[in-house]
């Protein structure tokens, strides 16, 4: 009787390991197929952005409208024996890319190659297709230690997308080496080019999708005509906006359809006024539904004299744009703001050779999606916005000041004197920590508008039907103004070219992101976001948010502290190494003695 319950139990437990043994690999097989995971972090670092998925769900679904599945292929060339910091960063890559697949499902495929397959002939033939004159995958050098010797091996660190069955584009992930000069594979890569690159994936990749599929470009104007910034001083913006958007120099010349065919305008730092005839043509655009953007400058002086001096007047401008945009709900004061968050200036007499500046506002970004979590904006000589709700539009702040600022009165005096005034520690509010100091420094209004030439206008004009006169927004329209104009200018070089025309290009350093005064006394330089924000504001504008949650997405990397590693060197190893061995023995004994019990009984 004995001997047959034993048999019994031991058939009973074969059963049974046979069933989870199953279980176990029924559900492997299903995890090769379906793809999840459960994000615990803060910052939600592994999750996609509302952008991302909207983005991948609209592919999926204009998939399903056209009857047919444009494939967008990607060829990942990081495959093969690769060092064990690159082999994280490929796999980071293939975990982005099954999160966009189980969104988008067949709308994107993917594939994992490795460039160094081959006779040495077809790996050059390749390279020279991956490389495609500079403009397609540059090439990163890497040097490391493998089995106690130094080895080099050149990476193709990015992706080919095929689109209709051509290459429509290449992304680059990693950042590509200069010839003869290879990057050390060091701790220090890992934890700054290669982390930075992994945060960055989302963006990269969504990017260059949406730079492939894009059918057709919106078209935006940099208006000219009256002393806006020049080519020169805008290619690096420029160059941000041309992968996404048609950028066009438009001189209207009181020309009523120069503007016929756009929809967005850049206004950037006009230095005449505008007729008339221009102010009704930006009016009428407006009206239309366009997107008006402006950035331009309430006072000006001359800055040489400023540092010659130490001491200079300021001048109204009158350009015509305030009293249009005044009826759009924004009104920018003849002022300058001061503000304690700001930048150093270089005063060569003066007996500190960096004196905080006041007026080199790091503008403090708000909640709005433009600006959310990105750096501060830096703004020099910004003029005070006031905004005025309207029944029909909505307005909103996008950059203000810190609680710790002020405004100067009317066309200020300005003299590099003023920081000593203040002290070590300057107060220039009466409460500091009030949220209500707060100063608008740039703002929008969208909705609907009147015309500012309504009522202002002959009825023979008004009412002609060739004029196509609009008295209010026949769509809904957003007008953004930046109390400050050249805050997206760039510093540039020049060249003659072989023709004898001079050529422009920006400088390798970008003082869009990098403070260059202390860059140039070799200090850690301050990080701006006047880059981020410019293409957040466009994509703003333009209707386009696809991309805004990702780059506003703050990923907070929590180095090591060292010192408190040294600190409680113990308790970290007792957590980690003793306190994980208790626990199995303890499991141990437990299972020996419930064994032990259940056997007796029988």
């Amino acid at each position: 009787m004995a001997e047959s319950t034993n048999k019994l139990k031991k058939f009973y437990n074969w059963i049974l390991l046979g069933i989870i043994v199953g279980v176990v690999v029924f559900l492997n097989i299903i995890g090769t197929f379906l793809y999840s995971r459960i994000d615990m972090t803060e910052d939600e670092r592994y999750s996609l952005s509302s952008g991302s998925i909207g983005f991948l769900e609209k592919m999926k679904e204009d998939g399903k409208k056209n009857n047919k599945v444009n494939r967008l292929y990607l060829k990942i060339y990081l495959e093969g024996k690769l060092p064990a910091e690159i082999k994280r960063f490929r796999n980071a890559i293939e975990d982005k890319l099954a999160e966009f697949k189980e969104i988008a499902g067949d709308r994107i495929e993917y594939e994992f190659i490795d460039p160094l397959e081959g006779t040495e002939a077809e790996q050059k033939s390749l390279f020279q297709i991956l490389y495609n004159k500079g403009n397609g995958i540059i090439p990163l050098e890497i040097v490391y230690q493998k089995d106690g010797s130094q080895t080099q091996m050149t990476l193709w660190p990015g992706a080919e997308i095929e689109y209709e069955g051509f290459t429509k584009n290449y992304v680059q992930l990693l950042p590509g080496s200069p010839q003869g000069q290879p990057a050390q594979l060091s701790k220090e890569f890992s934890e700054t080019t290669i982390q930075n690159s992994i945060n960055n994936l989302e963006y990269m990749l969504i990017s260059a999708l949406r730079r492939t599929i894009q059918k057709q470009k919106p078209r935006i104007a940099f208006i000219g005509g009256h002393g806006e910034l020049r080519f020169a001083e805008t290619q690096r913006v420029r160059s941000l906006l041309e992968p996404y958007y048609s950028v066009e120099d438009v001189v209207m010349k009181d020309s009523l359809k120069a503007l016929d065919g756009f929809t967005g305008a850049i206004i950037a730092r006009p230095r005449t006024a505008y007729s008339d005839k221009d102010l009704y043509i930006l009016d009428q655009f407006v009206m239309r539904g366009g997107r008006l953007m402006c950035f331009f400058d309430k006072l000006t002086f001359p800055q040489d004299s400023l540092n010659r001096t130490g001491m200079v007047s300021t001048v109204r401008t009158e350009l015509g744009l305030d009293k249009l945009l005044f009826d759009y709900g924004i009104k920018t004061n003849d002022n300058y703001v001061m503000d304690v968050r700001c930048s150093p200036i270089q005063t060569p007499f003066a007996k500190q050779s960096l004196l905080p500046w006041f007026f080199y506002v790091a503008a403090t970004p708000t909640k709005h999606p433009i600006a959310r979590n990105i750096e501060p904006v830096m703004l020099r000589y910004v003029s005070q916005i006031q905004l005025i709700p309207g029944e029909s539009r909505l307005v909103s702040p996008i950059l203000t000041s810190s609680t710790n600022s002020r405004v100067t009165g009317m066309a200020p005096l300005i003299s590099l004197a003023m920081p000593m005034n203040y002290g070590k520690v300057p107060i220039l509010a009466d409460n500091p920590t009030s949220e209500n100091n707060k100063i608008c420094l740039a703002g929008m209004s969208e909705g609907k508008f009147d015309s500012h030439f309504k009522n202002r206008l002959t009825d023979e004009f008004a009412k002609n039907p060739e004029s196509g006169f609009l008295a209010g927004s026949m769509e809904e329209g957003k007008v953004l103004v930046v109390a400050n104009g050249s805050f997206i200018a760039n510093y540039y070089d020049s060249m003659p070219s072989k023709t004898g025309q001079m050529m422009y290009r920006p400088i390798s350093f970008n003082n869009l992101r990098y403070d260059e005064v202390m860059a140039q006394m070799r200090m850690q330089p301050l990080i701006y976001g006047n880059q981020e924000f410019f293409q957040n504001m466009v994509d703003y504008m333009m209707g386009d948010i696809s991309v805004l949650d990702i780059r506003s997405k703050q990923i907070d990397i929590h180095p090591i502290d060292k010192e408190k590693i040294k600190d409680q060197r113990t308790k970290y190893m007792l957590i980690n190494i003793v306190l994980p061995s208790l626990l199995i023995i303890l499991l141990a004994i437990l299972l020996f003695y419930l064994r032990k019990r259940r056997y007796a009984r029988s």
